[in-house]
């Protein structure tokens, strides 16, 4: 109880630094979640073979809540393709589901270190400033399905919600960049959900688990990370029309390699 107390506020802090850059950069909060969780979980004394997979889970159960709020907001803009979406859903699904199953089973060091290496991908995009070049068509709707698969695989196994991985997608599918932020927004809901009921159900025996775990989801953190994370995302969107975003961005892409250098170092 005494170490609970001394990390709640940690796990709160984490949730509002989560929310500002979310607002701020357009960013899920998983990108500064799970590495801060690999340090709190690691410090706190969890079972190591056990701490990447309750890093991701818990990631991931933080991004129904925001996925929710962010999914009504768009649908009540009008921008969300609701067609898509459909489309998008029962490969996300499926793969979020196998997405929980490959991490449960991947090595701690080999998980750890694919998300240092997702890290490397999104500070290489937010630095130089990558962009998807608009296609010229819009794909089958076979391919938007499996594409669904992939993401939610992905993001699954990362903690994520999958923004990173769906917007340049779409967008080089020739959907307008508001119409697939939006979707992208749609498709993190199931994807976190999916992944979130099934990282609890195959960490529900695991022994060794802190107090406070519904399988793998240590839902102290989860609660702190929510309380504040929700409250202080509307900071970041503000600020995001104050500051120099540029500037901000390249900054943020150089703290992002250090962070996924420092992992791969410690993995």
């Amino acid at each position: 109880m005494d170490g609970l107390v001394l990390f709640l506020p940690l796990y709160v802090l984490c949730g509002a630094v989560a929310g500002i850059l979310a607002g701020l950069f357009g960013l899920g909060g998983g990108i500064v979640l799970v590495p801060a969780l690999l340090f709190l979980f690691a410090w706190q004394g969890f079972p190591p073979q056990t701490i990447a997979v309750t890093a991701v889970a818990t990631s991931l159960a933080t991004i129904v809540v925001t996925g929710l709020s962010s999914t009504l907001a768009h649908h009540r803009l009008g921008s969300l393709h609701w067609e898509t979406a459909k489309r998008m859903l029962p490969g996300i699904v499926v793969g979020a589901v196998a997405g929980a199953w490959v991490a449960d089973q991947l090595p701690q060091k080999w998980l750890v270190s694919v998300f240092a290496l997702y890290l490397l991908a999104v500070a290489t995009q937010m630095g130089w400033r990558w962009q998807p070049r608009p296609g010229a068509q819009s794909p089958k709707p076979s391919l938007v399905a499996g594409a669904g698969g992939g993401i939610g695989l992905l993001a699954a196994m990362l903690g994520i919600g999958g923004g990173t991985l769906t917007v340049p997608l779409l967008v080089r599918w020739a959907y307008p960049m508001r119409t697939a932020v939006a979707v992208s927004s749609a498709c993190g809901l199931p994807i976190a959900l999916s992944g979130t009921v099934s990282y609890g159900v195959l960490g529900w025996d695991t022994p060794g688990l802190p107090p406070g775990s519904l399988g793998y989801v240590y839902l102290p953190a989860f609660l702190g990370i929510v309380a504040s994370s929700t409250l202080v995302a509307p900071v970041g969107a503000r600020l995001a029309h104050r500051v120099p975003a540029g500037v901000l961005k390249r900054l943020f892409a150089v703290i992002l390699i250090g962070i996924a250098l420092r992992i791969l170092y410690a993995s």
